[in-house]
């Protein structure tokens, strides 16, 4: 039932995103964390937090309307950390790259980044996740492939990130919902500040972050990820 409630609600803001011409490239959004109108406003209001002035890692998934962020980070003399498609060869570390605009990009972090597994990374000071829905209650829906949870959960396995490392997002307006509209369920982390392009709300927080990896969430994960598998069957969990 609630697998079914935030797919509801991932093609509710997909089409309300379209219909009100709020949605940027990359068409379509569906299926995407969606990029949209005054992602980078979003992006500078989160940038101009303290707790981003004050981290020296920050970790930022690799989609189009967090792209700001992570150019922004890589300006800043920040060591970027952002996790590879599907996690199939870990995460990239980029630090003081040639280009940072370029290198702000999957295809350029790779090109001018460092591919990393998850003992090889440092602490997180800041985590900014993409989402697809949020409510100032902490909750948060992405695009429906888990990855997020999982990589937090990876992170938190290795005390590498845990319940006091802040969460930031950055969606338009239109992907903000009521509190107690979005199902949470044990996997699932939570957000602790939400940016859009009219402002910047903190989050009154009702769900706790995962203190590691859930078991049952990653078995079909393992077949996925080689590396997971081994790192599971090497006592990482």
């Amino acid at each position: 039932m609630t697998s079914t409630e935030k797919a509801r609600i991932r093609r509710m803001v997909w089409e309300e995103l379209e219909e009100s011409g709020e949605a940027a490239p990359p068409f379509p959004v569906e299926g995407r964390i969606p990029n949209f109108k005054g992602a980078l406003v979003a992006a500078r209001r989160l940038t101009s937090t303290p707790e981003y002035e004050e981290a020296e890692v920050v970790k930022v998934n690799p989609d189009s309307p967090q792209r700001p962020v992570r150019e922004r980070a890589l300006r800043d003399g920040k060591i970027l950390i952002t996790p590879t498609p599907r996690l199939k060869r870990g995460f990239l570390v980029v630090k003081n790259p040639r280009d940072p605009r370029r290198a702000s990009t999957i295809r350029g972090a790779f090109q001018e980044g460092k591919l990393a597994m998850p003992d090889e990374l440092p602490a997180v000071d800041l985590v900014v996740a993409g989402s697809v829905a949020v409510a100032p209650d902490g909750a948060r829906v992405g695009k429906g492939g888990g990855y997020f949870d999982l990589e937090w959960g990876i992170l938190a396995q290795l005390d590498l990130v845990g319940e006091d490392t802040p969460i930031h997002t950055n969606v338009h307006d239109i992907q903000v919902l009521p509190p107690g509209e979005i199902p949470m369920e044990e996997h699932d982390v939570p957000v602790d500040v939400i940016h859009t392009p009219t402002g910047t709300t903190e989050c009154d927080r009702r769900y706790e972050k995962p203190e590691g990896l859930l078991e049952d969430r990653i078995g079909e994960k393992i077949r996925e990820i080689r590396w997971l598998r081994e790192y599971v069957s090497t006592g990482g969990t």
